[in-house]
């Protein structure tokens, strides 16, 4: 029985680890995508439009997309998603990411951005905090 248990999770990370390995890593910001499919190919997240924020060794992407519902057999609500990637050795890699799950939440952010705004606008900069060039203006 103790066997059992350590086996169950060694498999849940051998069965991740295959479905990762598959997965091409970008090299370049408009390789990036979320659409992503589980290993015996069913498409699980589907993305529906993409806007590059900014772009350079640190790129931020806004992603609205779908999860796919396995219970229901169709896709659920749309989503937002904006993930920031490291190029690191020539590769992307997504080091953190924040999901919008509802149309409130994201009415509340834009809300509060707009009340913010006006600060950030007396600051006149057109670069990110790590010297990325802003691909918006």
């Amino acid at each position: 029985m103790y066997v059992m248990l350590l086996r169950e999770p060694l498999e849940r990370v051998l069965k991740t680890e295959r479905v990762t390995q598959r997965r091409k890593m970008a090299e370049t910001v408009d390789e990036i995508t979320i659409d992503w499919k589980d290993e015996n190919g069913q498409q699980l997240v589907r993305q529906l439009k993409k806007e590059v924020l900014t772009s350079g060794v640190w790129s931020t992407i806004m992603f609205m997309y779908q999860d796919f519902d396995k219970k229901a057999g169709d896709w659920g609500p749309k989503k937002i998603r904006v993930v920031r990637y490291q190029k690191r050795g020539g590769k992307y890699i997504p080091q953190s990411k924040f999901n919008i799950s509802s149309a409130k939440q994201a009415r509340q952010i834009i809300e509060n951005l707009q009340n913010w705004l006006p600060e950030m606008d007396d600051q006149g900069s057109s670069e990110d905090f790590d010297g990325n060039r802003n691909v918006k203006s």
